[in-house]
């Protein structure tokens, strides 16, 4: 680690002591899954929210919640309980921006299939999940192509690192999954290994990577993705993306303004 990156290190180490702080969590989709004490629940409701984490963040709570409220107090059990033409009616009119009730019934329908096919979402992932790869890419195109199969799920709902998209609402689901403190819940935490996480990147993301330096690129794609960690795994090897949601409440946070971090 060089000079710059030491001092680096030191101004996003405070900001992380500072914000990363579930109440500075609201508002975000990552608050519904607190509400969900079994990891098999919370492995659907992080679907569900990040899937729908685009737009306004008042508009996504409403749509997110819409979902899970349908769903009732176990959304695991809810869709097991289903066959794909009740949870297709159940989600009638159900409109997001671009989502429609045929999307998210698809999406739900894929969710449901995995964890009939492998008992949990986890275990999902897991069967496309080889330790020895450097980030979780292969495992969660895998993971990807077994819920949308040849359903009518778009890729501004999930989308395949295979492609160019930056797979944020993907890599963000991740995050919330598999890292664990007092703002990402967990339940996978023990079974996947946080280094190989991807930052999950936006326009926003991007900007900020910009300015701090973490990459040169002027795209928000997959490859920013893959640079901006491998600048933060310099400074955090075994966590690169424990950065993320402090940098990410720029934006969110009124008292906050990015000034602030140069």
């Amino acid at each position: 680690m060089n000079k710059k990156e030491k001092t680096l290190k030191v101004r996003l180490d405070a900001l992380h002591d500072e914000w990363n702080r579930r109440e500075y969590v609201s508002p975000d989709p990552l608050e519904t899954l607190y509400d969900y004490d079994d990891p098999l629940d919370r492995e659907v409701v992080g679907m569900v929210a990040s899937s729908l984490a685009y737009g306004r963040v008042a508009q996504i709570l409403i749509s997110v919640r819409r979902i899970l409220d349908l769903m009732g107090p176990s959304p695991r059990r809810w869709l097991e309980a289903q066959t794909p033409a009740a949870i297709e009616e159940a989600c009638s009119g159900f409109v997001h921006r671009f989502t429609r009730d045929i999307h998210m019934a698809a999406l739900l329908t894929g969710i449901r299939e995995a964890i009939l096919n492998h008992g949990s979402l986890q275990a999902c992932f897991l069967a496309g999940y080889t330790p020895k790869a450097p980030t979780l890419l292969p495992a969660l195109s895998s993971y990807v192509k077994e819920i949308k199969g040849d359903r009518l799920v778009p890729g501004h709902l999930l989308s395949d690192p295979d492609g160019k998209s930056a797979c944020k609402k993907a890599n963000l689901f991740l995050r919330w999954m598999v890292r664990c403190d007092d703002v990402d819940p967990g339940g996978w935490h023990e079974a996947v290994d946080p280094a190989k996480l991807i930052i999950p990147i936006d326009t926003h993301m991007h900007k900020i990577s910009l300015a701090l330096g973490l990459t040169s690129r002027k795209a928000a794609d997959l490859k920013t993705a893959v640079e901006v960690t491998e600048s933060l795994a310099r400074l955090n090897p075994q966590d690169p993306v424990r950065y993320d949601f402090a940098l990410t409440r720029f934006g969110i946070r009124g008292e906050l303004d990015i000034e602030d971090l140069f």
